[in-house]
């Protein structure tokens, strides 16, 4: 089974095909993040604490993911986001969660939406929500997968006749199954999942505790703006959040026009004790990505 970050770069567009133009750039540049590693230290150990912050394994792709749990220990981060069963020993090596497992799904494009994928999707979805519980994580993502000739409304309830056949499983196993919002603008054209509204109807249709979204905040500023009325109104949903600038997917910076730290206080003012995981692609390469996560991660740290 590939992993999540193989399929992502190849339906996702640019900006994950091209995950970074300067792999060698960034394979050098560890050299400057070991160097950094006592600022990092005693920056971990400063985080304020109300933010469970994480970082998704496909953005720092070329670098080694022992490296990376390092790096993002040292910078105070609790977990990898995307992870699947063959990262988990490198994670648990290193005392960090798997905010948000993978491995399960067919793709973004074949998702549950379409019935004609139920019987694989239940298959593989039944596996690895045992692997999930026997590693002791908790969130599993899935996908709606895009609409093609099916309605809105028909693509709600085939999400939720499939779904709802392997929840009751994932309930007693403790696993939470979690959709992705994600834009169908730019990045991710006639994906059914791209409203929050239409993924919180499929919430309350289901009715089931241990099913949720996961709010992409650059892929909903760019359907439907409005991020911290959507956040505080709606946060029962919400089971897990991803950061990245816009415009450009970058970092969460001056240069982009979201104000993550008044969204994260309203993240942190809801009492949510998940993970805001950061899921930018950096502009730089090398040390400057490494600076880049860090300077994020305190952005983000309310």
């Amino acid at each position: 089974m590939t992993d999540l970050s193989d399929r992502i770069a190849a339906t996702r567009g640019l900006s994950r095909r091209h995950l970074f133009q300067g792999a060698a750039a960034l394979g050098a540049g560890l050299a400057g993040a070991q160097a950094a590693h006592a600022q990092d230290a005693a920056a971990g150990a400063a985080l304020k604490g109300n933010i469970n912050h994480s970082v998704a394994r496909w953005t720092f792709g070329d670098m080694p993911l022992a490296d990376l749990c390092v790096m993002a220990r040292d910078m105070g981060l609790k977990a990898i986001d995307l992870c699947g069963p063959d990262d988990w020993p490198v994670l648990k090596e290193h005392g960090l969660d798997s905010s948000m497992c993978n491995g399960a799904e067919i793709s973004l494009d074949a998702g549950w939406a379409d019935p004609a994928n139920h019987d694989d999707l239940i298959r593989r979805y039944r596996d690895h929500i045992g692997l999930v519980a026997d590693a002791g994580y908790r969130n599993l993502i899935c996908f709606s997968g895009n609409r093609g000739s099916i309605s809105d409304e028909q693509g709600l309830e085939n999400c939720a006749a499939g779904l709802s056949q392997i929840l009751p499983q994932a309930q007693e196993a403790g696993v939470t199954l979690v959709m992705e919002l994600l834009n169908s603008r730019v990045d991710h054209p006639d994906y059914m999942c791209d409203r929050s509204a239409w993924g919180v109807a499929l919430c309350e249709r289901l009715g089931a505790p241990n099913f949720g979204l996961l709010y992409d905040i650059y892929h909903m500023q760019i359907m439907e703006g409005d991020v911290i009325r959507t956040i505080t109104d709606h946060h029962d949903w919400f089971a897990h959040y991803h950061t990245a600038g816009n415009p450009g997917r970058h970092e969460p910076d001056d240069g982009q026009e979201l104000n993550y730290p008044a969204i994260c206080r309203a993240i942190r003012d809801t009492g949510f004790q998940g993970y805001v995981a950061q899921e930018f692609i950096p502009s730089g390469t090398g040390q400057q990505a490494v600076d880049a996560l860090r300077d994020a991660v305190r952005t983000c740290d309310v």
